[in-house]
């Protein structure tokens, strides 16, 4: 690995909190899981269906899995600059006005995590008086993935403005290295 390598890992990981890191990891396997059981429930669905014999508690699981890994994934991209993140205007400044626009977008992006743990958690609390079926379960437990991702949002967010501000927004990319493509020899002689 080149020092120059090194030295962007390096303020990398001295962008991020060490503690957001393990969060960020168990969300990251938490989606994981999440979709994997979405396309399991979703495959099984589908051939429960096809031999006559359907599973209707499958529908429930499946979108139970789905909004999860939704939700939960939002939180997580939004802490890698994934999503809710506008990189194409940040990226083409620098120096104060960049500052500007980065402040300006998490602050925006700190808006939509209220937003989300403010109605998400309304419609939680509305969601006890209707139930999904066949279970019966009350639709809440659908609704407590939104106030949940805009908790993590929220967070995530107010980590990259502390980091932002105390040690700027350029986030320098690693420099990419062209692979070494092998030359083939197209004079080799069949049957020598």
């Amino acid at each position: 690995m080149a020092i120059a390598d090194k030295l962007v890992l390096q303020r990398q990981r001295h962008l991020k909190w060490l503690a957001f890191d393990k969060l960020e990891l168990a969300l990251m396997i938490v989606c994981g899981v999440l979709c994997f059981g979405f396309s399991l429930s979703v495959t099984c669905d589908i051939v429960t269906r096809e031999i006559g014999r359907p599973w209707l508690w499958l529908q429930e699981v499946t979108s139970t899995l789905f909004i999860y890994a939704i939700f939960i994934g939002a939180a997580v991209a939004t802490r890698r600059n994934d999503h809710l993140y506008l990189t194409a205007i940040s990226e083409a400044m620098h120096g104060t006005p960049r500052l500007i626009v980065e402040i300006i977008i998490r602050i925006v992006v700190l808006g939509v995590a209220f937003g989300l743990i403010w109605f998400g958690y309304i419609n939680y609390l509305r969601g006890f008086g209707s139930f999904r079926l066949p279970s019966g379960t009350p639709i809440a437990s659908l609704y407590a993935a939104i106030p949940l991702s805009g908790v993590l949002i929220g967070l995530f967010t107010i980590e990259q403005l502390v980091n932002g501000i105390r040690n700027g927004f350029d986030h320098p990319e690693p420099p990419e290295e062209d692979p070494a493509i092998p030359v083939i020899d197209t004079n080799a002689r069949i049957g020598a």
